[in-house]
Parts: structure tokens; C-alpha cells; sequence
């Protein structure tokens, strides 16, 4: 029992430092870390496979050497932490609590993406669509230079309702589970998805393996993600049977079986329209529409959206802790 109550203090410490501070530039994150070992890692499997850059050159050796990277990056992001841990644990407990406590820390994005979609919002307000247009850029995957101002606030609404689930609320609840090195370990894989899971000609079989351990980590997370917006969207007396009529019809229209899960229901919550076709490279990627246009999207829906994800992760993070007491009084 008194690891569950130290599990929940160091998660709770760590969510609370994250309201606070974010994640400050000149604060060394670990994500980037990861993102450093994924890329030299990449480098150094493409040399030893000889694998070519042709989309349909050597499709068996790149999904084995994605394979090999996943693993290899999985093994560092979860024992290096574990490792820490370990250390800071035999020179003292308190330390081992810090040490945890910043690392759940670390492993949270909720103010971070506030932050960066509200910029968005700000420089839509003052009427400066270059700005908005960079701001949003550095958020989301697509191509953002040819956007009108529907479309970077549908850009900046659909961040923020994916990001909901892979960067607060799947980290949440791995950590509730499994611990700080349990977060590590979908953070890695969500890393690895960002980085190499795209289906160009660079990662179309490299990254299979790590866009499908995307997958099944997200399977559960996304879902939960999923039905607590929409009590969060009843909370914030916004449009939340609408919410559920779209999340029904709409939560898999997407490649992914995870990424429309969120963004169903936030588009049925405010009674929009999101997705769509998008600029990814250069080229043009043809996606279904998610939710009905209602009504057009205003700049006000990034506030929207933005309320809506709190109170999403507030609550997730209050019935998950609940919920982690009573099954372990049971």
C-alpha cells in the first residue's frame, strides 16, 4: 500500500510541476534524448543492412532493421531510467522519490501544449497569419505555409485533441500502472512512431515496426482518452451528446485505428468539422473529413479545445488514481 500512495505523490508532484513550469528550452528533456538515440541508431542500422533509399528496394531489410531499432531503443529508454532509479535508490529513498517525481515531470506535456496552441491562438487574434502559420508549424506534421486561417485553426484543434491522449493521458496511465520507467517506455514508443512512422518513401517499411508497437500501446489509452472527453465535454456544458453521436460514427476515420478516437469526439463536442486532406512533403494526402460542420470554426475553439483536454486530464488522472487504490485494497 505505501508504494501505491509514493506512486500516486511522485505523479501527482510531476503533474503539478508541469502546470507550473512546462517544459523550459533550456532544460535538457529526455524525449530529445530518445529522439538523438532513434536517429543515430537509424544511421547506423541503414549502413550495416545496406539498405537503398528506392521505396521498393529491400522492403525485408528495412522492416528488420526497424525492428532491430525498436528494439534497441526500447532497451535503453527503459533501462537507463531503471538504471537511474536504482542508483538514486541505494543512496536514499527521499532521493529515489525526487528522482521519480521528475521524471513523471518530464513524461507530462500538458502545459507545454497549451502553450504552443495557444500561440497559435494569440497570433490569430492580432490577425497575423505568417505568425499563426509558424506557430502551428511547430505542432503538427503537415505542410503549413498555404494554410488559410480555417485551416490553422482545424490544424491547431486537431493537435490538440490527438495530443490528449500521446502526451498526457497514455503517459498518465502508463505511469500509473507500471511507474516513471513504465512512462519511459511508451514515450519511446511514441518517439520512434513520430519520427520514423510515416508512409513515405524514406520510412514506408523502416518504420512499420515502430508505427504498429504504436498502435497496440495506444489501443487502450486512446479509447479511455476517448469516453472521459466526453464526460469532460458534459462538464464544460459543451455539445456533449453530439460528442458521442460523432465519436460513434467517426472515431475511425483514420489510418491509424487510435488518432480519430480524440479528435471524433472534440469535433462532435464543438460542433465542427476537422481532418480532412493535408499537405504532407509536398504532397497531397487524401483523409476523410471527422464531425459535421455545425457550424465554422472560429479561432475560439483552440480555447475550447484546450479546456476540454484539461479537464479530460484532470479527471483521467483522478478516477486512474481511484481507481489504483481501490484495486490494490482489494
Amino acid at each position: 500500500m505505501d508504494q501505491i500512495i509514493e506512486r500516486f505523490g511522485v505523479i501527482s508532484i510531476g503533474l503539478v510541476l508541469d502546470l507550473c513550469f512546462g517544459d523550459p528550452h533550456w532544460l535538457y528533456h529526455p524525449v530529445q534524448g530518445i529522439g538523438m538515440l532513434i536517429s543515430g541508431t537509424e544511421k547506423l542500422l541503414r549502413s550495416l543492412f545496406g539498405i537503398r533509399e528506392s521505396r521498393e528496394a529491400d522492403k525485408g531489410k528495412k522492416r528488420m532493421a526497424g525492428a532491430v531499432l525498436a528494439v534497441i531503443v526500447l532497451c535503453c529508454s527503459v533501462g537507463i531510467p531503471a538504471a537511474l532509479l536504482f542508483a538514486a535508490e541505494r543512496v536514499s529513498h527521499r532521493l529515489y522519490l525526487a528522482v521519480s517525481a521528475i521524471i513523471c515531470y518530464q513524461l507530462l506535456a500538458m502545459r507545454s501544449l497549451k502553450k504552443e496552441s495557444m500561440k497559435v491562438y494569440t497570433a490569430l487574434q492580432e490577425g497575423n497569419l505568417c505568425q499563426a502559420r509558424y506557430a502551428v508549424s511547430r505542432i503538427v506534421g503537415r505542410d503549413t505555409a498555404n494554410l488559410d486561417r480555417e485551416g490553422i485553426i482545424r490544424a491547431a484543434v486537431e493537435t490538440v485533441a490527438e495530443n490528449t491522449s500521446d502526451g498526457v493521458i497514455a503517459p498518465l496511465l502508463f505511469m500509473l500502472l507500471f511507474g516513471p520507467v513504465g512512462g519511459f517506455f511508451y514515450k519511446a514508443v511514441n518517439t520512434m512512431d513520430s519520427m520514423l512512422g510515416y508512409r513515405n518513401d524514406t520510412y514506408c517499411y523502416l518504420g512499420t515496426a515502430a508505427a504498429r508497437l504504436d498502435d497496440l500501446v495506444n489501443l487502450i489509452p486512446a479509447r479511455v482518452s476517448a469516453v472521459f472527453m466526453i464526460a469532460a465535454g458534459f462538464l464544460c456544458r459543451l455539445d456533449w451528446k453530439n460528442a458521442i453521436r460523432i465519436y460513434r460514427r467517426d472515431r475511425y476515420r483514420h489510418k491509424s485505428p487510435n488518432a480519430a478516437q480524440t479528435e471524433s469526439v472534440c469535433a462532435g463536442a464543438l460542433d465542427i468539422q476537422l481532418a480532412g486532406d493535408s499537405m504532407y512533403f509536398g504532397k497531397l494526402v487524401k483523409k476523410p473529413v471527422i464531425g459535421d460542420p455545425m457550424r465554422p470554426v472560429e479561432t475560439e475553439d483552440i480555447r475550447r479545445a484546450n479546456r476540454l483536454f484539461y479537464v479530460t486530464s484532470f479527471l483521467v488522472w483522478g478516477v486512474g488514481s481511484v481507481l489504483l487504490f481501490l484495486l490494490h485494497v482489494g
